[in-house]
Formats: structure tokens, C-alpha cells, sequence
């Protein structure tokens, strides 16, 4: 099922964009019953939680930003869609629970900054050095977040490394894969922090393109 549209984006609040579109087909050929428990995490505007609802499914949508929050209640009211959207922290708020889908389109932008951002937009993307401060969370969550045979699809730039998710997952004892790649061009952001990337080894003299992977993990 498509993306639903149109949909509201309070100030501050990430729209969908590429990943969210590589997230949504990677969700569109998963087996998502009826009876189907989903989880977002970050949802956003409530776009691939709302894509989920809209087939059928029982879904979750968590975010740390009040706007975020309030941006995807406005947009479930206005589609006619149930969701529940709750407040705060991921592991907090979703903790004795368990999914059959997990979706995630964590901040994943390497930023010179050791700490996630307290406010702010930048909340959506920044993710320290390496920008795996939030992945690597929700490598180490998700056992506890999965059904026996749940899924996590989780997006995330290649500049992260992709390697280091799945050997996180599997560790966690969840086999994973690449499920989706896309090339697009950089963003503002990424043009802004160009001789930091390098400098970082991160990028390369010239670079234009970033690849976006979909990692699929299944628990046992």
C-alpha cells in the first residue's frame, strides 16, 4: 500500500522522503495480516505508520519529539485511521511488548556531535560521529521488541555501515540482510558537513550520491 497523502508536517517535523519511500515498499511485500501488532519507531508524521494501519494492522507509532507526535495524531484523525501514538523513548514506552513487524527510520546522519540533539529538527537526523547512536540501540532492543518470527525492517545511510548492523543483529540472534538499496542525491545536510566526511574517512573527494539500505532481521 502506498504512502497515504496528503499528510500534515508541523515545523520541525521530518517529511517523507527517500528512505521513508524505500522503507514503505520493503513493508508493501511483507505478509501483514489483519491480526498483525506493528511497531514504528520514530514515526515521524505517521506515514509508514499509517501505511500499515491502513492494511489492516494494529499499530504502534513512538517518537521522542512532541511535534512528531502530535503531527501524526493530526494526520490518523484527518486519513480516518486508529493508531496508537505514544511519547517518549522506544525501549521505554514499548517495554514488555511485543511485535510482529518492527519498522525504524532512525536518525542516521554522521554528525560531529557525540550526543544526540536535546531539541530541535536535527533530532530527526543526527546520530553522532559514526551515526549509529540510535541503530545500534535498536540492534540491541530488538529481540526484546519481536514476536518468535517477527521482522524488523530498519533504513539507514551506507555511510553507517551496514556490516556492523547485521553483525549487531546477528549477535542478537537475529539473522539479517540487505533487503533494499537506493542511491540519491545528498541532501543540504550532507553538503554542509562535506570536508568533515572526508576528513572522517567517510566520504569520498567529489561524492554526490548516498546509498540507503533496508536491513531486514527475522527472530527465530
Amino acid at each position: 500500500m502506498p504512502l497515504l497523502r496528503p499528510l500534515v508536517a508541523l515545523p520541525g517535523v521530518y517529511r517523507p522522503q527517500a528512505d521513508t519511500h524505500l522503507l514503505a515498499d520493503a513493508l508493501s511485500k511483507e505478509n501483514l495480516h489483519p491480526a498483525a501488532e506493528v511497531l514504528e519507531i520514530g514515526t515521524g508524521t505517521g506515514a509508514l505508520a499509517l501505511s500499515a494501519a491502513g492494511r489492516g494492522a494494529r499499530v504502534t507509532a513512538v517518537d521522542v519529539s512532541w511535534r512528531a507526535v502530535v503531527t501524526a495524531r493530526i494526520n490518523a484523525l484527518q486519513q480516518g485511521v486508529p493508531l496508537q501514538i505514544l511519547h517518549g523513548d522506544f525501549a521505554a514506552r514499548t517495554r514488555g511488548h511485543r511485535y510482529d513487524i518492527v519498522l525504524a527510520n532512525p536518525p542516521y546522519v554522521p554528525s560531529p556531535n557525540h550526543r544526540l540533539p536535546a531539541a530541535g529538527p536535527a533530532r530527526a537526523w543526527d546520530a553522532g560521529p559514526d551515526g549509529r547512536l540510535v541503530v545500534d540501540r535498536i540492534c540491541t532492543s530488538a529481540p526484546a521488541l519481536l514476536r518468535p518470527g517477527g521482522v524488523l525492517l530498519m533504513v539507514h545511510s551506507a555511510m553507517c555501515g551496514p556490516e556492523r548492523t547485521l553483525k549487531r543483529l546477528a549477535e542478537a540472534g537475529l539473522p539479517a540482510q540487505v533487503a533494499a538499496r537506493s542511491c540519491v542525491p545528498w541532501g543540504p545536510i550532507l553538503r554542509s558537513r562535506r570536508d568533515w566526511l572526508q576528513r572522517q574517512g567517510l566520504a569520498g573527494t567529489g561524492e554526490e550520491r548516498e546509498e540507503l539500505v533496508v536491513i531486514r532481521a527475522q527472530a527465530l
